[in-house]
């Protein structure tokens, strides 16, 4: 009977601001990302329950209510995430970054291909080599370069591009 009257008690207002809180959180919960909903509805949910509890008791019940309620829901967007069933479109990346539409990852080093550098260091076989203010490890085809030699990249396999002098 104690939690029957605790209920009707709770003003509009403070059961707006709880329900709110927990509709955000849910919300989080179905569209993963940079966290605004997920925080507002935690503090939302925090200030309802300030706002409603007048004892430590009616704020413990409302502490599990809620998260019996949050449970709930993250039980169900699980299940629905293991059959297929949930949105793709906000928990997968669709979009592809590809070469072809002009994307180039730190490791390819393709466009240095035939360019033309002074060697910074001695290459013995490894050195540094500067193309234009940029210096760059290279690997020299096998044999030794001295200091200041102008070289061409004659090839690029992975991390490793291989010069040889000109």
């Amino acid at each position: 009977m104690e939690i029957l009257d605790f209920i009707v008690q709770i003003s509009f207002i403070q059961g707006l601001i709880l329900i709110i809180g927990v509709i955000l959180v849910i919300v989080e919960m179905f569209h993963p990302g940079f966290g605004a909903p997920g925080i507002t509805g935690a503090i939302l949910i925090i200030i309802g329950i300030i706002f409603i509890a007048s004892t430590f008791q009616q704020a413990l019940i409302l502490i599990v209510l809620v998260l019996a309620i949050l449970g709930i829901a993250l039980s169900i967007i699980l299940h629905s995430a293991t059959k297929g069933k949930l949105s793709r479109s906000s928990l997968i990346l669709k979009h592809s970054q590809q070469k072809s539409t002009g994307y180039i990852g730190m490791e390819d080093l393709e466009f240095f291909l035939g360019k033309e550098g002074i060697s910074y260091t001695v290459l013995r076989p490894s050195g540094v080599v500067d193309f234009d203010g940029v210096k760059i490890d290279v690997v020299s085809e096998g044999s030794f370069i001295p200091q200041g030699k102008k070289v061409k990249v004659i090839k690029v396999i992975g991390r490793s591009i291989v010069v040889r002098e000109i």
